[in-house]
């Protein structure tokens, strides 16, 4: 199991002892019956593992491992009229990053009733002095019509800031709770902050709402924004497929994001079915020798004149030496460019042979992830914010808002941090790649 180690604990900032706001809204069903708002209880669980074979193989006395559940409590932490608040937004873009801005300020707002809520400019970098970047004053109306565009409206940046530097502004300007939307990244610098904030004995809530388009987050079984990456590629895949049928011995070749995993090329073939390749990070395969890509591309060509051919960026890196490649400022190897890189190799490969070929490349990571998001994500990117807000006023901390087996539940930062979720190669989602796909292993064995 490959979580059976991590510690679910959620901790928490002290005892809860102020009365929730929401206890106000009334809820009278078409009978007239009055319903009572039903609230969280710290003992609400999930299962980390559902399947039965793990249930049964639990030793005598053995309790399951278990997520807390997320939602409102009936007692909060924080004073809702003195409270404090931030949200700041790190990495690349990705569809819903303003979004879930939104549905935090709406909830703090006119659920909490929450009068101080703050936006940080361009990631980590607006805690600096030295950058000179003014936070933003976060209200109802600002936000109003934010989800309508692509991006985020407070602006990010990559790379580290100094720990210290960002707990002292948190303390300066009497920061509370801290939601922080962003990747892998912001996870680590998350962690760091939280042990620097319990270093100095402050009571700073720090709520992490996780966004990576790539989906390879570990325990988040999916991120916003990826739904609306895996619609916005079947576009690209479109166009590459209609530029390989319209001449002789058309090759689409389209690049998408996923560094470290294959989700958004494994879900975008599903939803087209008319890719013929899909090359992902988790799969070894050769270029040359009678089962490689070449060999295997060029019978493709001459039974049926076309091929469509799809990979992830994070691709093939054996073929890129590593003394080569650079860091982003976020401290990750950059990948090499395996799409520009199979296009010369295709090229070359069926020049040499004296066989025409004509290659179509198309590259939309851009495109893709400064789009706004689909209303399936807005859905999802709305209750992420609304739970990150009921953890916060709880006074939890230390902890990302995932979903899991259906439900919201509360992960603790310690237990996702460098981490990373891949796609299985023997899971469904890849055998039915391979099934509509009819792609062979391409590797010589």
């Amino acid at each position: 199991m490959p979580y059976e180690n991590i510690d679910p604990q959620i901790p928490s900032l002290g005892e809860p002892k102020v009365e929730s706001p929401i206890r106000d809204y009334t809820m009278v069903n078409r009978d007239g019956r009055v319903i009572e708002k039903s609230f969280v209880r710290e003992e609400d669980q999930v299962l980390v593992y559902d399947a039965r074979e793990y249930l049964e193989n639990l030793a005598p006395g053995e309790k399951p491992l278990w997520f807390e559940q997320a939602g409102p409590r009936a007692k909060i932490y924080f004073d809702p009229s003195k409270v404090h608040c931030a949200i700041v937004t790190c990495g690349g873009l990705c569809p819903g990053t303003n979004d879930v801005i939104r549905a935090i300020v709406l909830e703090l707002y006119y659920l909490y009733h929450v009068r101080h809520i703050y936006g940080v400019r361009y990631g980590l970098q607006g805690f600096i002095p030295s950058y000179g970047h003014d936070l933003v004053d976060l209200t109802p109306d600002l936000v109003a019509n934010i989800h309508t565009f692509g991006g985020t409206i407070l602006s990010t940046s990559r790379g580290p800031q100094d720990t210290g530097e960002i707990v002292d502004a948190l303390d300066r300007i009497n920061i509370r709770i801290l939601f922080l939307i962003g990747g892998d990244g912001t996870l680590r610098a998350a962690s760091e902050i939280c042990d620097e904030i319990a270093r100095r004995e402050l009571r700073i809530s720090v709520i992490v709402i996780p966004k990576t388009i790539d989906n390879d987050i570990a325990l988040v079984s999916r991120s916003f924004g990826f739904d609306t990456a895996v619609q916005e590629a079947t576009n690209s895949i479109h166009a590459a497929h209609t530029e390989a049928i319209g001449s002789p011995n058309g090759v689409g070749l389209v690049k998408l994001m996923g560094r470290y995993a294959g989700f958004i090329a494994a879900n975008a073939t599903l939803a087209l079915r008319e890719v013929n390749y899909v090359l992902i990070p988790e799969m070894d395969f050769d270029l040359e020798g009678d089962c490689g890509l070449l060999a295997n591309l060029e019978w493709r060509l001459r039974e049926r004149h076309h091929a469509l051919i799809l990979v992830a960026e994070g691709t093939g890196q054996k073929f890129f030496p590593k003394e080569d490649l650079v860091r982003d400022p976020s401290g990750n190897l950059k990948p090499g460019d395996i799409g520009v890189f199979l296009k010369e190799k295709i090229e070359a490969y069926f020049q040499g042979r004296q066989i025409e070929v004509n290659v179509k490349y198309i590259d939309p990571s851009y495109l893709i992830r400064s789009v706004p998001a689909n209303y399936n994500d807005r859905i999802y990117c709305g209750f992420l914010g609304q739970n990150a807000v009921h953890a916060g006023m709880a006074g939890k901390t230390a902890m990302l808002v995932s979903r899991w087996h259906s439900h919201y539940v509360h992960i603790p930062i310690k237990a996702a941090v460098n981490r990373r979720k891949e796609v299985e190669l023997d899971s469904p989602l890849w055998r039915s790649v391979l099934e509509s796909t009819g792609q062979p292993p391409l590797k010589n064995l």
